[in-house]
């Protein structure tokens, strides 16, 4: 993020908390102040701060399980990102962040699922 920062000095970013009634995501843009606490899965969530609406989000860093050389991913299950996905328009860049090299082929693909443009690991970035 610092990076990003340092590179594009007019970047908004903004951090994404989740609603675990309805699988949904807000998105705050960051300012700041803005603070930061644990969710239920232990992951850091924005507190408080100003809603972005996903049609104004341009790229969007995803994480995931695993991916494939077609850009396929596997995410952790509840379908938040796809859900979020499908909110934003259809030019939103989604790069992936991945620890581990593509596997072979991902075969579940569902109807709801969204390809990468890109995934970073730490050996190196794949383009789709």
């Amino acid at each position: 993020v610092d990076w990003l920062k340092f590179q594009h000095l007019n970047l908004q970013l903004t951090f994404s908390r989740i609603n675990p009634d309805d699988f949904s995501m807000e998105h705050v843009l960051e300012e700041k102040d803005t603070c930061f606490k644990l969710n239920s899965y232990g992951i850091p969530e924005p507190q408080g701060g100003q809603l972005v609406n996903e049609e104004e989000i341009e790229l969007a860093f995803i994480p995931l399980l695993a991916f494939d050389d077609k850009g396929n991913r596997v995410g952790y299950g509840k379908g938040y990102y796809d859900r979020f996905l499908s909110k934003c328009k259809p030019s939103i860049i989604k790069i992936g962040i991945s620890y581990f090299s593509p596997v072979d082929k991902i075969d579940d693909m569902g109807f709801f699922d969204k390809k990468l443009d890109f995934c970073i690991t730490p050996d190196r970035i794949y383009a789709f």
